[in-house]
């Protein structure tokens, strides 16, 4: 009985040795999606089981940009003892345990390292097939610092529109307008594209006038920037022409004042002129009767 039970599991032992053999090359990748910070490094795990020895093992990462997913490039390249780096990545990516796994490590992360990793592996003899492992890599971004713009009429019941964008920012950021005087409310946003959007306010009036924030905000943090509206009345704006207006028929009536004061002098002196003549006529026609008296013509006869 002991033997024959000795005997069952030597078979079992066999036979799970011989499965072993004939399993073939496994690759396992621990996660199947990866984020990183931008301009951190970042371990892109590949673990791999052989039976056969690594004297040909052979391990090729690629990478599918999402930029361009059709056109894989091949990234790094253990072939019998040899490391081949794809040139753009020269410094920036290693392998972290060769040959023991196919783990590799990028540096100074980048947008354009974002994609799908591939992890190929083949040790012949094993079987021709390599075993293949796939991964996500996410680089993530934090939003740029927003514009702020703002244009439109600013006097009472006009219209005004407020414009924010952001260059850049992964995931895609969340934009948000908010009044924050006298007390903060959220605006509703037009979103003209992922990262750019506008409010309009119609029918300004002086309870428009206050500081304006637009907000940018994903995982990483939010960037902000302001814009401060000033609100003036129509009538206000219109006082000064009207002040003008004032100002200008005053300095037409009193030049009529002074015309007309004017003429009237120049009226009485012309007739003070003339009555001082006729006076002075008067008195020469006085002294000639004078002169001319009848005593004298008396006096010339004796």
């Amino acid at each position: 009985m002991a033997s024959s039970g000795g005997c069952t599991l030597w078979n079992i032992l066999s036979v799970s040795f011989t499965a072993l053999q004939t399993s073939g090359l496994v690759v396992t990748v621990k996660e199947s999606t990866i984020e990183v910070v931008r301009g951190d490094f970042v371990i892109l795990p590949c673990s791999f089981f052989t039976s056969s020895p690594l004297s040909r093992l052979n391990i090729i990462w690629t990478l599918a940009p999402f930029s361009s997913p059709y056109s894989p490039i091949q990234v790094i390249v253990f072939d019998h003892g040899q490391i081949i780096e794809d040139p753009s990545l020269i410094g920036r990516v290693a392998f972290t345990a060769i040959p023991l796994s196919g783990d590799i490590m990028v540096n100074d992360t980048r947008v354009s390292d974002a994609g799908v990793y591939r992890c190929m592996v083949n040790n012949p003899p094993e079987t021709a097939d390599p075993g293949i492992g796939e991964l996500v890599l996410r680089v993530l971004v934090a939003p740029s610092l927003p514009a702020c713009e703002w244009e439109g009429e600013m006097a009472a019941g006009g219209s005004v529109t407020l414009s924010c964008s952001v260059a850049e920012g992964i995931p895609t950021p969340d934009i948000h307008w908010d009044k924050l005087n006298p007390e903060e409310i959220s605006l509703p946003i037009n979103m003209e594209d992922d990262l750019s959007g506008s409010v309009q306010i119609v029918n300004v009036s002086s309870q428009t006038s206050g500081l304006y924030r637009c907000s940018a905000s994903n995982v990483l943090g939010t960037e902000n920037c302001y814009v401060n509206l000033s609100v003036y009345s129509a009538l206000a704006g219109n006082s000064s022409g009207i002040l003008q207006g004032v100002l200008l028929t005053l300095s037409m009536a009193l030049m009529l004042l002074a015309l007309l004061l004017l003429s009237l002098w120049l009226h009485r002196t012309g007739q003070d002129g003339r009555w001082k003549t006729s006076e002075e006529e008067e008195e020469e026609e006085g002294y000639n009767e004078i002169r001319y008296t009848p005593s004298l013509i008396k006096r010339s006869f004796v």
